[in-house]
């Protein structure tokens, strides 16, 4: 018979992937995608595949949920052959995808009433830290969930940080991280824009601002694609356009929820929806530099 898994991962896309990976290293890994490229691929790494998310979940002490949005989530635990009919009694969920709060709220709600429980535990840092578990991992929920899910959270986060202990807690601190993230991503743009409109190179602009006091992590990670977009040079998709859309959706929401007003948000969010328009939604998120300059 097979050994019990540690862990079930239900998504192996750009960050389900290099997490399975990760928690391979040391845990009894089984996963799920509808992708047969990457289950293949998760299989070179130990990683065990499954055909559906019901045998993905099946005796799993943890199921990660890795998908990119509410309507995957619901699916891949409640569809057909969905995870939520083999989960164990002692079993977890543990949902590191950016849902928004009242969605996270709902799915802990509809998995409670099956008497299963819900680790909201969004994550942050992109595939390349995923992969070293180098994550920052915001969690919401109670203490007994957040024990059970600690050989997991431990292997993928260097920082964990228990926001509350209510399932949405996890939500809230991730949104507010998206509003920023989305915010530096689109000032990088249309500084590199501007710094290539001047007559300046973009690969140098990068360097040279990111050792002073305009520095930060998003400049430092996604500077260097934009520059290779402002020179037609082709970029790897690490994060897509469309993935920001739905984020910057989520953060415009709770703003208006809360009645605080976000234009720099907003606008932001209006850059990534005009590109999406534009047909790049599939494209990596540095490309929303190509609606700033002129073409010839």
């Amino acid at each position: 018979m097979t050994a019990r898994p540690d862990v079930a991962v239900l998504g192996l896309g750009a960050m389900g992937l290099p997490m399975a990976q990760r928690l391979a290293e040391e845990l009894t890994v089984r996963a799920y995608d509808i992708d047969d490229r990457r289950l293949a691929e998760a299989r070179s790494a130990g990683v065990s595949p499954a055909t559906t998310p019901t045998d993905a979940a099946r005796e799993a002490r943890s199921v990660l949920l890795a998908v990119r949005t509410i309507d995957q989530a619901e699916a891949a635990l409640f569809g057909a052959n969905g995870a939520a009919s083999a989960l164990a009694d002692d079993a977890v969920v543990i949902l590191s995808s950016t849902v928004g709060i009242e969605a996270a709220r709902r799915l802990g709600d509809r998995l409670a009433r099956g008497g299963r429980r819900l680790l909201d535990a969004p994550v942050s840092g992109g595939p390349g830290r995923a992969r070293e578990g180098h994550l920052l991992v915001f969690v919401g929920g109670d203490p007994g969930t957040v024990t059970t899910a600690a050989p997991v959270l431990e292997k993928l986060g260097s920082t964990i940080i228990e926001v509350g202990p209510h399932v949405g807690d996890g939500q809230v601190l991730k949104t507010v991280n998206q509003l920023l993230c989305g915010v530096h991503i689109a000032a990088a743009a249309e500084a590199l824009a501007l710094a290539k409109a001047l007559g300046l190179d973009a690969a140098t602009a990068v360097e040279a601002l990111g050792a002073g006091a305009a520095a930060s992590f998003m400049l430092d990670h996604r500077g260097p694609r934009i520059a290779a977009e402002l020179a037609d040079d082709p970029v790897e998709v690490v994060s897509r356009v469309d993935l920001f859309v739905k984020d910057m959706g989520l953060v415009s929401a709770a703003a208006r929820a809360a009645g605080v007003a976000t234009p720099v948000a907003d606008a932001a969010e209006q850059l990534y929806r005009q590109a999406e328009v534009a047909g790049y939604a599939a494209d990596d998120d540095s490309s929303i530099v190509r609606l700033l300059v002129r073409r010839p």
